[in-house]
């Protein structure tokens, strides 16, 4: 059989008080217990002597049959210099807030997992070559607008055509 070191709780609501205990490893935290240790009172200062109280030769004879101590009794033990202190395990990040990433900043995020494939980097690297070429005879040709009063005109008329065409196509 199994044993464990552990607290029980044993306080009421808002009030805890917690039972020290050997008990089955099955059993629940409240339930059935072999014996009695000691008591736990987290509303006590961490300084009083009467936090924490058990039998140290209990306990010893308890650790000597192979009862292995939670997390929270091993750190009361070890105060006591009966085991030794346990490690503090690493925190997962999972509770941190996530940080806000910004529009532009989605974008390059998906460009390198793009890029991931041999087979795309030579086409990716000769576009960017490309679009500067195409961008230049664009900026040449905006020199080169009309009067502001043809403009005009030339904007009305558009917008008149497909009037017309959209009414056409209605009566096919």
């Amino acid at each position: 059989m199994s044993t464990r070191i552990r607290l029980a709780r044993a306080g009421s609501k808002n009030r805890p008080f917690f039972r020290i205990v050997v008990s089955d490893k099955r059993s629940p935290r409240d339930g059935k217990f072999i014996e009695k240790l000691g008591t736990y009172n987290p509303l006590l200062p961490k300084e009083d002597e009467n936090r924490v109280l058990f039998d140290e030769e209990r306990v010893k004879y308890w650790l000597s049959k192979g009862a292995t101590p939670s997390y929270k009794m091993a750190i009361f033990l070890s105060k006591s210099n009966l085991v030794e202190k346990p490690p503090i395990p690493e925190q997962t990040k999972k509770h941190l807030p996530k940080v806000k990433k910004k529009e532009g900043e989605d974008k390059k995020d998906t460009a390198p997992k793009a890029e991931a494939k041999p087979e795309e980097k030579p086409q990716e690297q000769a576009k960017p070559e490309e679009k500067p070429k195409e961008e230049a005879p664009k900026a040449e040709a905006k020199p080169e607008e009309k009067p502001k009063e043809e403009a005009i005109k030339d904007e009305a008329k558009p917008q008149e055509e497909p009037k017309s065409e959209n009414n056409s196509d209605k009566k096919d």
